[in-house]
């Protein structure tokens, strides 16, 4: 990751200008990157900060899933989504998937406001950042053979390939 971030900025409706208050406290930090958004929230924050940012269709319209894909290609590094957790949203399995995305390509990710303002305070945000991006296929392998293994004793049986106990 270089010292300049690509930055997603999200927000639910209800969250909008908890999320707007934190971009123009943190204006001057967030100058130094390249700002991007799904709709709406971009164009609230270019039109009451002055900040130039990049934006996505709407979360309900796809934003959300063009801001994952992004993060799966490696070009954003960082994710501010200020999403309702008490809020039924009608896109719901692209925000669970969005942050499953964040997650699994291990990019800083802040949901509310302490996280964020912890996120810009660290001094690995203002430098470059070697993120470790495991290999979850091969995680994902061991934990199956695992689970094969534990079903099977659980079963008194014995798994495939494996000797029987002496």
């Amino acid at each position: 990751m270089r010292g300049e971030k690509n930055i997603a900025l999200i927000a639910h409706d209800s969250r909008k200008a908890d999320l707007l208050e934190w971009v123009r406290f943190n204006r001057e930090v967030l100058r130094e990157h390249r700002l991007f958004a799904t709709g709406t929230t971009g164009g609230l924050i270019a039109a009451r900060t002055g900040l130039e940012v990049t934006r996505f269709k709407s979360g309900p319209l796809g934003g959300d899933q063009q801001v994952g894909a992004r993060i799966s290609e490696g070009e954003l590094d960082v994710l501010i989504f200020f999403w309702d957790p008490l809020e039924p949203q009608p896109h719901d399995p692209d925000v669970k998937a969005l942050l499953r995305i964040a997650v699994l390509y291990n990019i800083p990710t802040a949901c509310n406001r302490s996280t964020a303002d912890f996120l810009v305070a660290s001094s690995l945000f203002h430098g470059e950042y070697d993120r470790i991006l495991e290999d979850h296929a091969a995680n994902r392998e061991a934990w199956l053979t695992e689970q094969v293994k534990l079903a099977a004793a659980r079963a008194g049986t014995v798994p495939p390939g494996e000797p029987p106990a002496p």
